[in-house]
């Protein structure tokens, strides 16, 4: 049986009240894009980009991943984006670039709350997995490609235990990409078949 380190309690408590204020800088920003969308000058700004395919998925991969606890839809939506454009591709590269700046939200209140999972037997394994840069970058990409809600806690995770940006910014891009280029690949072969 192996003994837990000494653990700074003071310092585990403030970390988890940074993690808990980051949570709830989120949830104001979540509420805040819920009901900004929801107004009229956001509403015609929305039409008038449903012209402007590209910056379209960008902008719509932007607000889904940054608004954690409002889910929008948007993979389905992109699927439909891909499938009108004239070049899909481009439009898996707009979305997957959204959708990388989106998680920055996640990945910052992880940042805010490092060290809150220290001493943790969870935190122990997770800190193992994202430790060694190829390893943190594998699981990044192979968690950030399909689409599921379950990255959200990754990115909290990755931003928690210190996963440097060098690393967790072209993970995450290159596992949306290659979700998104997928839709693309689908949207031109199948759906406008």
């Amino acid at each position: 049986m192996t003994t837990d380190p000494p653990v700074d309690r003071a310092a585990r408590r403030r970390s988890i009240i940074r993690l808990t204020l980051g949570i709830t800088a989120l949830i104001a920003l979540n509420v805040a894009a819920y009901w900004a969308l929801d107004t009229e000058p956001a509403q015609r700004m929305l039409a008038a980009l449903s012209s402007a395919v590209y910056l379209g998925a960008f902008i719509l991969a932007f607000v889904a991943n940054v608004t954690v606890l409002v889910p929008i839809p948007y993979n389905a939506i992109v699927l439909q984006m891909a499938g009108s454009a004239e070049l899909p591709w481009l439009v898996a590269i707009c979305a997957a670039a959204g959708s990388v700046l989106g998680e920055t939200s996640g990945f910052l209140a992880g940042r805010a709350g490092k060290g809150a999972f220290e001493g943790t037997r969870f935190g122990r394994w997770i800190a193992k997995q994202l430790q060694h840069p190829v390893r943190a970058f594998g699981v990044l990409v192979l968690v950030a490609a399909p689409p599921n809600p379950a990255f959200d806690v990754a990115g909290l995770a990755a931003g928690t235990l210190g996963v440097s940006w060098r690393i967790f910014y072209p993970a995450v891009f290159l596992g949306r990409l290659v979700r998104f280029l997928l839709f693309a690949a689908f949207a031109a072969w199948v759906l406008k078949a």
